[in-house]
Order: C-alpha cells, then sequence, then structure tokens
C-alpha cells in the first residue's frame, strides 16, 4: 500500500509506509539502472559495428543473450561516462557532416527569387561547423568535412579558408586570432522576411538541431519586408557583428574633423580671386602636356595636323568647362581645420609653382574627362611589382623584384625615344643614355640598396624625393637630384607592403605585413607613432587631405582611420568580402575610396562610418585609386588591364526618397578605358587634371 499524499505532506507515518516507500524508491532505482545499461550497451554495440570488430561484437552478443540481462559497465563508473561521453561525439559528427549536406542541397535547390539570400548563411554554417567539430576533439572528421564542402566557398572567401586550413588543434582556435575572432561574434545576414520562413521552416521540418544551434549560436538575421534585395544593392549584407561590431559602432562615435587645412593654398588662390579663364585654363593643360604633345607630333607628322586637333580642343574644352564649373567647388565649402602636427615650411618659389598650377587647373565633370597620359613598362619580365609617378607626371619610378628602384625621367625619355614606353631591362636602343658601372647604357637611373623585392614607391609632393619599401622590412629615402640613398628607416618587423607621403611632405606612413601601420618624420629614424588593432596585415595606407588622419586598408577586409596626433582609431569601415589593395581620399576630406580584390571598390562617408555606394565593374584586383583634384571624378585601376572613371558629384547628393529606401547604386561609371594587356599599376592625377597612369605589359594574358 503506498503512501498518500495527504500523509507525505503532513508527515503523518501510516503503518507499513516507510518500508513500502523504501522499495517503491529501490524499484525505480533498478529500471533506471537497468534503462543506462541497456543504452550503453547499445552504444557499445554500434560502436563495434561500425568499426568492423565482428568479434567483439558477436560476444556481447552472446554474453547479452546467455545472461538474459545487459552487462553492468557501472562497476567502473569513469568506463561508463567515456562510452557516453564517446556515443555522444559519435552522434556529434555525424549530426554536422548530414545537418550541412542536407542544408546546401536545400539551398541549391531553392527558388532563383529568394537562393541568392539563402546562400549567404552556408558560409558561416560551413565555418563554425568546422570549428565545432575541431573544438570537441574530431579533428580528422573535422579535415573531412571541409575538405569536401571548401570549394564551395573558393571564390569568395579563399584568404579565410587558407587561414583556417591551419587550424590543426583546440588550441589553433584560441591562438589564431582570426579564429578566434569569428568565435566571439556573430555574423550580421540581411535576409527578407520570406527567405527568413522558408529557412526556419525547414530546420522545423527536418529537426536539423545541429544546423539551429550554429545557426542560432553564430548568426544574426536582419530582417526585412518585401522582396530580396540584390547583393550588389548593399555593400553591408553580410558583416560582422558581436564584440567586434560593438567596438567598432562605439568607435564610430567619435567625433572627427575631415575639413581643410587653414590657409591652405586653394584657399588663399579662392581668396585672392585668381582663377583665370577656361581658354587659359586649357592653355594651361596643354603647356603640362608639352611633353606628350611633342611625343603625339613625332607619331602623327605635320604640325598642321597637330594644330588643327589643337584648336578643336580648345573649344571643346571651352564648352565642357564652363557646364563644369557649378560642380567644381567641391572643396571651397568644405569647413577648416587646424593641423595637429608642424608642418614644413613651403619655399617662395615652389608656392608660386604650385599656385601657378592651380590658376591653370581644368574643371572636370561627367562631360568635361580628363586627358589621360598612360606609361607602358616594357621587358619586365613580370619583374615590376610598383610604379609611381611624380605630381607633374615628369619622372616615373618602378620598384623591381630584382630589390632594384628605377626611375625615368620622361622629358628626356620623350625627346630622344619619342614615345612613352619605358624599358625595365638594360636597352642600347635609345639615343641617350645613363652609363652603368659595367659599361653598359641605361636610359633610366638605376637606385640600389635594398635587400629584397621592392614593393612600393612614392615621390614626395614636389618630387625631390622619393621613398621604397621592401621585403626586407625596410624603407629607403632617396633624393632624386643625387640619385643616392639618403636615410634607412628601421623599424618594421616584417615586409613593407605600402609607403605614402603626406600631402604637404616631410611626413609618411607604412604598412607592414608585422598588422601595423607606422608614421615616420623624415628628420627621425624611429617611427613617430604605431597603429596596431588589425587582424592581419595592412595592405595600404592613405593620407586625408588635412594630414590629421590616416587610412589603413588590411587584409582583414576593414579599412580603419586613425588619428594621427594620438594614434587611435577613429573610424572603422566594413563592408568589404576581400582584403583591400587601393585607398584614395576626396580633395575636401570627406569622403573615401577602398578597392578590394574581388574588383569592388567602396565610396566611404568619413563622418558616418557608413558606405555611400558599392562600385561594381571592375571584374579584377583593384590595384589603384585616385580623385580628381576638384573631387568630382573618381579613377580606378585594376589587373582587368582597364582604367575606369565613376561619376562623384551625383553620388554625393543624395534625393531624400532614396535616402529613405536605402538604395546606395547611386555613383555611376563615365567611362572605361581598356589597355593593350596592361594591367594599371598606379594612377595620379596632376594639379592640373591631367591623368597619369602606369603599368607594365603582360604578355600572359
Amino acid at each position: 500500500m503506498y503512501p498518500s499524499i495527504k500523509s507525505l505532506v503532513h508527515g503523518e507515518k501510516e503503518e507499513g509506509s516507510r518500508e513500502e516507500w523504501r522499495g517503491v524508491t529501490v524499484l525505480a532505482y533498478r529500471e533506471e539502472r537497468m534503462d543506462n545499461m541497456q543504452a550503453v550497451n547499445s552504444f557499445v554495440a554500434a560502436y563495434l559495428k561500425k568499426k568492423g570488430f565482428k568479434e567483439a561484437e558477436q560476444l556481447l552478443e552472446d554474453l547479452q543473450n546467455k545472461d538474459s540481462a545487459p552487462i553492468d559497465f557501472h562497476n567502473d563508473p569513469e568506463l561508463a561516462k567515456f562510452i557516453y561521453h564517446f556515443s555522444q561525439s559519435e552522434d556529434d559528427v555525424v549530426r554536422y557532416q548530414d545537418g550541412y549536406s542536407k542544408l546546401r542541397s536545400w539551398t541549391y535547390s531553392s527558388l532563383d527569387l529568394y537562393k541568392h539570400e539563402l546562400l549567404r548563411v552556408l558560409y558561416p554554417v560551413f565555418i563554425h561547423s568546422f570549428m565545432d567539430l575541431v573544438a570537441k576533439g574530431h579533428l580528422q572528421e573535422a579535415r573531412t568535412f571541409f575538405n569536401a564542402f571548401r570549394e564551395d566557398h573558393e571564390l569568395m572567401h579563399s584568404r579565410d579558408l587558407q587561414k583556417l586550413e591551419g587550424v590543426l588543434t583546440q588550441s589553433h582556435l584560441e591562438e589564431m586570432e582570426f579564429a578566434r575572432s569569428l568565435r566571439q561574434n556573430k555574423v550580421n545576414i540581411k535576409i527578407c522576411q520570406y527567405s527568413y520562413d522558408l529557412l526556419l521552416q525547414y530546420l522545423h521540418k527536418t529537426q536539423s538541431t545541429a544546423m539551429l544551434g550554429v545557426i542560432n549560436e553564430h548568426i544574426n538575421f536582419q530582417v526585412s519586408p518585401g522582396q530580396p534585395t540584390s547583393i550588389s544593392d548593399d555593400a553591408e549584407v553580410v558583416t560582422l557583428i558581436g564584440s567586434c561590431q560593438d567596438a567598432a559602432n562605439q568607435i564610430n562615435q567619435k567625433e572627427i574633423h575631415w575639413g581643410l587645412l587653414e590657409d591652405s593654398l586653394e584657399e588663399r588662390l579662392e581668396k585672392a580671386g585668381g582663377l583665370l579663364s577656361d581658354s587659359e585654363k586649357t592653355e594651361g593643360e596643354n603647356k603640362e602636356g608639352d611633353v606628350d604633345e611633342t611625343k603625339k607630333r613625332s607619331v602623327e607628322g605635320g604640325k598642321q595636323g597637330a594644330s588643327t586637333k589643337k584648336l578643336k580642343k580648345d573649344k571643346a574644352a571651352s564648352a565642357t568647362a564652363k557646364s563644369a564649373r557649378p560642380e567644381a567647388n567641391t572643396t571651397s565649402t568644405a569647413p577648416r581645420v587646424k593641423p595637429e602636427l608642424p608642418l614644413p615650411v613651403m619655399p617662395t618659389e615652389v608656392e608660386q609653382s604650385i599656385l601657378e598650377d592651380l590658376r591653370n587647373r581644368v574643371q572636370l565633370s561627367s562631360v568635361a574627362l580628363p586627358s589621360v597620359s598612360f606609361y607602358t613598362f616594357l621587358n619586365t619580365h613580370n619583374g615590376l611589382n610598383c610604379s609611381s609617378i611624380s605630381h607633374d607626371g615628369s619622372l616615373v619610378a618602378g620598384g623591381f623584384s630584382d630589390s632594384s628602384l628605377k626611375i625615368w625621367d620622361m622629358a628626356k625619355l620623350g625627346q630622344q625615344a619619342g614615345s612613352s614606353i619605358l624599358q625595365g631591362e638594360n636597352d642600347s636602343t635609345s639615343s641617350k643614355h645613363v652609363v652603368g658601372p659595367n659599361g653598359v647604357k641605361r636610359s633610366y637611373t638605376l637606385l640600389q640598396g635594398h635587400s629584397g623585392p621592392v614593393y612600393s614607391a612614392n615621390f614626395s609632393p614636389l618630387g625631390d624625393f622619393i621613398l621604397s619599401s621592401s621585403a626586407d622590412t625596410t624603407i629607403r629615402l632617396w633624393s632624386t637630384e643625387l640619385n643616392a640613398n639618403l636615410v634607412c628607416y628601421k623599424g618594421h618587423n616584417y615586409p613593407v607592403w605600402d609607403v605614402q607621403f603626406s600631402p604637404v611632405g616631410h611626413y609618411f606612413a607604412s604598412a607592414s605585413h608585422d598588422r601595423t601601420a607606422r608614421i615616420w618624420s623624415m628628420d627621425k629614424i624611429q617611427p613617430m607613432r604605431i597603429m596596431a588593432g588589425h587582424l592581419s596585415d595592412v595592405d595600404c595606407v592613405q593620407w586625408h587631405a588635412n594630414c590629421n588622419y590616416i587610412a589603413t586598408g588590411s587584409s582583414d577586409k576593414t579599412v580603419r582611420l586613425w588619428d594621427v596626433q594620438s594614434g587611435e582609431c577613429v573610424r572603422i569601415f566594413i563592408g568589404h568580402r576581400s582584403m583591400i589593395l587601393s585607398l584614395a581620399m576626396s580633395p575636401d576630406g570627406r569622403y573615401m575610396a577602398s578597392g578590394d580584390e574581388d574588383g569592388t571598390i567602396m565610396m566611404w562617408d568619413l563622418s558616418s562610418g557608413r558606405c555611400v555606394t558599392p562600385l561594381m565593374g571592375h571584374s579584377s584586383c583593384v590595384w589603384t585609386l585616385a580623385f580628381s583634384c576638384e573631387g568630382s571624378l573618381l579613377a580606378s585601376g585594376s589587373a582587368d588591364c582597364t582604367v575606369k572613371l565613376w561619376d562623384v558629384t551625383t553620388s554625393t547628393k543624395v534625393p531624400k526618397n532614396e535616402e529613405k529606401s536605402g538604395n546606395p547604386n547611386r555613383l555611376r561609371s563615365l567611362k572605361t578605358l581598356p589597355t593593350k594587356l596592361t594591367p594599371v599599376y598606379s594612377l595620379r592625377f596632376s594639379r592640373r587634371n591631367l591623368l597619369f597612369a602606369a603599368g607594365a605589359l603582360s604578355k600572359n594574358q
């Protein structure tokens, strides 16, 4: 007779209740023990069968039949615990592999209208399933899973996969900064309501608990009403959130002063009213391009044909410059700020020369495109790593894999050779040469000093110095007048990918494989500031127009803006899907453009830290970017052997209806300039708005 609930509640003891209650407890314990033993036995039998241990499986079955009861493994608690854990872990591997395989098949078989949104889920699920398997100790199974499905994501995430390929043990998940960042943060995915409902319906219908757990723990969905959006419509359809994103949002709240420097030459010229007429500006451009006109005359022949062409050009430029005038003064409306660094004193004659260039500047717009002068390197035998052009286009430099830096004087080369073709190797066919130490004639100045490939070169604003950075971890300062090395700057621990002079000279910034950027002064051999924060290589660096900030682009797919005075990060720009290779600042200092390995260019608003618009058009790496002097055009050079011109003015004037709808596709491509199998290494607008470009002819394409 069982004790009543009433007696148990009030503590009353009925006759025989204690003995009966003890009997019930023992009976329940035995039943639970038998169930556990049965479960353990089934796990052991399943494991033996899976591994092919037929004799052991048969022996276990015989023992169970003989005793007509499950074998009691509970005499050894540690053994029982191990068997339970092992059976659970074996089940984990199957759940992850089957779960992802079925999710993948379902996603690829979805309707085309929703497929591109659902496909965004696969990559984060894939990498977190892999890392979960590694974290649980299934190293071999994790490697098999990784190799089985990595091909799906090679196109968009090849660099990430190369890093994750190095995760071989559980300790690597903690030691590798990239893997740790992924596991500590969530991925933010924008998706429409119907796609979201379809995904949830699938997960609940299939009972994919492993996939549901990964998605719940590592993915945050931003669900929007209406139809699915194209992946090119929004730069932030897939972004990293969590502690990193929270930190980025907090950093992006900091105040920055994006205006131009007080009492700049442009401001001084505007106050003096020293702007020339449109026809005079056209003459100024022709004056700057005298070298190019000389080359054209030698090829075209006949003075009359050249003068007729020039007359037509004058008329066209005069008409288009008038239409461009209302859009040209973006820098005049920019706020003025004080410099945070002591600025060098500019010589009077240099100042007058720059003012003369500014007076003769041709205003560009969507209907007044720039003239382009393209310098092609020949016979480089894939040895050219970088190129640089001086502000007036008179000097062109190339950095080579043999650790050399070579500089060509365009005035001499144009007069003697009559062509803007640069010989990368020693060439004895030109009429004017420099004699080398072995008696070999050269048409360039050879600068030697580095002990590794030269990855970057950059002329000073006045063209009297040039910087070079190398795989030997050093930066060297050269004099273009003395043709000699002046200083060797040491500080980075790994190859230096990029180096850039500030807009006023004297200061320069470097970017390195050691994940840092550094600010230097020409008169000091040690860096003034070290900017640390990127999770991978810092691949490129660019100065802000007011010299108070520098921007860095990294292989971690982010761009950061740093305050040069404090060394603090004041903006983090998230949106790229591959490593950033190029940066450019608008002349008014308000916008920044960044180009990546996939061929995508993004225009950023420095104040808000948000992407104004993504620019789709290039089919390969964007190696160089340059704004026109008044900021109305953006030029981009790519490994796809094209130069593209983009209309910036229309993109910055956002209509209210577009601002509310969030449609960012406002920047349009004005013109595509193809080359003859020549990837574009560098671009530069002169002070008079002539566009210079350089690249090495590739015979392998």
